[in-house]
């Protein structure tokens, strides 16, 4: 579907750009060939300008022949750039050099634009803080603004799953650079050996090291000490401050046309960036600001996504069968670079993909102004425990019930089983299938009958659970499930809250629980759009872990990290008149 313009192009490699301290940073340039002058894309990310990453989300060449010049960067301190790696710590200022740099190159016209997904989408928002005037308009895709909120943390937890992989996988560069003039090759052989047998081992055994302060995997390589910083500013803001966009958005100026997943790991903070940016924005052109959510995993953009098959509509090659990513990105950049009237400032500012029915709509505004706030309450005679168990959900208040009981082991904890992972290969993302750990008894089970008719859920959601625990500090995670009609139990989307951060989000400091004191918990379980249909029922599922996407947490109450042993913490789950434990669900009225 992609339409192709007639320039030949040229293609210059490892061209430097000095920055502000006297550094070199380095990029592959592509761009019509001949002479004359045409506005830059620019992307600047830390996987390698001259791998596959590099051109995965916009294909150079292709855009690079309908009048563009892309400019792919490799960031300071990786692969071919100079300087020393600190994740996130030098993208504000080296975004703004780099813009400024590229708008001055001999073939550009000075206008600039920047692209990119995950921490090369925030390589644009740390850049747009800074105001470079040569910006005019970017496309981030999949990416953050609170790194508290799926960064390093979620909800208080430690982001196992994610920053071990991350962390150890970047580590390949850093060794290559360690090593690199070396009259012993063998010492590089031998370190990469190391690293990447524990990478290897990493989903089977390495995420199960014990303490994490001293998490073996990547100690005995040495090649992150920024994954254990978070052991030192555990929920601190200020010690983040360098890798936040929230609160910045004020300073951005240009328009974003930001693209999201459904199973995504950063998925809240992606539909933050619009809907900040759509009705906070201090420019026109801000206010401008459009969204794209499909049904996508981190970086997985082509159909099946997990074990589903969501239609060949849903995949970014072929989005509604209308247009494909590249594209679409392009055509974003004609309208605000080029001064193209093509209509994409009068189309809807929002366009969704909705699981269930596999259709793509447009939309006005986040959250849906038709959404009614659904209160399902959670219910049972106090046997919630596995499929087995007698949980159900209705949007009935409780009254006088038995509450749900269960032990949560960490040295027993419940599996990670897809989502929004961004993992080692044995934890893929995406939906699949829960059944196989809704058996376990420490999994609380709450499902409504079988629909009588079609439920569409669409929006935030939001568990407030009420629940005592044994231990001074706990976690409790909750999911919402779309249980098909032959059983299957589709994951939509889950969140987790630690109990000493239950009121992180209320800014007030953390603390201990006292054990056998009820609480209320809200877990934040981010969004989703689906579509429940008729003999389909909606469930949810409560717990106290997912691992090792988060880190178990280990009932004692001392520092993060520092345990080496654990303690079984008995859960109780309270659903009466008192304690209304309940989903919030956004449901969109069957007229609309």
């Amino acid at each position: 579907m992609t339409q192709q313009a007639g320039h030949q192009v040229a293609i210059d490699f490892d061209v430097p750009a000095q920055m502000r301290d006297g550094t070199i940073l380095r990029a592959n340039v592509y761009r019509p060939a001949g002479e004359g002058k045409w506005p830059v894309l620019l992307t600047r990310l830390p996987y390698g300008k001259d791998l596959p990453i590099g051109s995965s989300l916009l294909d150079p060449l292709q855009v690079a022949r309908r009048g563009y010049v892309v400019i792919v960067q490799d960031t300071r301190g990786r692969f071919t750039s100079g300087g020393e790696w600190g994740p996130m710590r030098f993208e504000a200022e080296d975004g703004y050099d780099t813009v400024e740099w590229a708008s001055k190159l001999h073939y550009s016209n000075g206008i600039v634009g920047m692209f990119g997904i995950s921490y090369f989408g925030f390589t644009q928002w740390a850049a747009m803080t800074q105001q470079p005037p040569a910006l005019k308009a970017a496309v981030p895709v999949q990416t953050w603004n609170d790194p508290l909120n799926g960064v390093t943390f979620r909800g208080g937890a430690l982001e196992l799953g994610t920053a071990a992989q991350w962390q150890m996988s970047m580590g390949i560069d850093v060794l290559m650079r360690r090593y690199r003039g070396e009259e012993d090759p063998r010492k590089l052989g031998a370190a990469l050996y190391q690293l990447i047998h524990d990478i290897d081992a990493l989903g089977t055994q390495g995420y199960a090291s014990l303490p994490l302060s001293e998490f073996a995997p990547l100690k005995r390589n040495d090649v992150s000490p920024a994954f254990f910083d978070a052991f030192e500013y555990e929920m601190q803001r200020e010690r983040v401050a360098y890798m936040t966009i929230l609160g910045q958005h004020e300073k951005v100026t240009v328009p974003t046309f930001s693209i999201a997943g459904w199973y995504d790991i950063f998925l809240k903070d992606t539909i933050e960036n619009f809907r900040i940016m759509r009705e906070q924005g201090t420019t026109p052109e801000a206010r401008q600001s459009k969204l794209l959510v499909g049904p996508w995993s981190h970086g997985g953009m082509m159909n099946p996504i997990g074990e589903l098959n969501f239609g060949m509509g849903a995949s970014a090659a072929f989005i509604d069968l209308k247009i494909d990513l590249v594209s679409l990105q392009v055509r974003w950049f004609d309208h605000y670079l080029k001064q193209v009237e093509n209509g994409i400032e009068s189309e809807a500012p929002i366009k969704l993909f909705v699981m269930g029915a596999n259709t793509w709509r447009d939309e006005q505004e986040w959250p849906l102004a038709r959404a009614v706030e659904t209160r399902y309450y959670l219910h049972s005679a106090g046997h919630a425990n596995t499929l087995a168990g007698d949980g159900t959900l209705s949007t009935t208040a409780p009254e006088s019930e038995e509450p749900d009981n269960y032990i949560y082991d960490p040295a027993n904890p419940v599996p990670t089983r897809g989502g929004a992972l961004l993992m080692t290969p044995e934890y893929r993302s995406g939906p699949y299938d829960q059944r196989s750990i809704e058996q376990r008894e420490d999994i609380l089970v709450y499902s409504t009958p079988e629909l009588e008719q079609d439920v569409e859920v669409t929006g935030p959601i939001t568990v407030h659970l009420w629940a005592t625990s044994s231990a001074p500090d706990t976690d409790f995670v909750a999911r919402l499930v779309d249980v098909h009609p032959d059983g299957y139990a589709q994951n939509l989307t889950d969140g987790i809250i630690r109990a000493r951060h239950r009121n992180f989000a209320q800014g007030e400091a953390s603390s201990l629980i006292e054990p056998g004191k009820a609480y209320e918990y809200a877990i934040d379980l981010w969004a989703t759009s689906n579509l429940f249909k008729q003999g389909h029922r909606i469930r949810v599922d409560v717990t106290s872990s997912s691992f090792p996407r988060w880190d178990r947490n280990p009932n004692t109450g001392q520092p993060l990290g520092s345990d080496a042993e654990f303690q079984e913490a008995h859960q109780t789950i309270l659903h009466d008149t008192e304690h209304p434990s309940h989903i919030l669900l956004p449901i969109i009225p069957a007229s609309a």
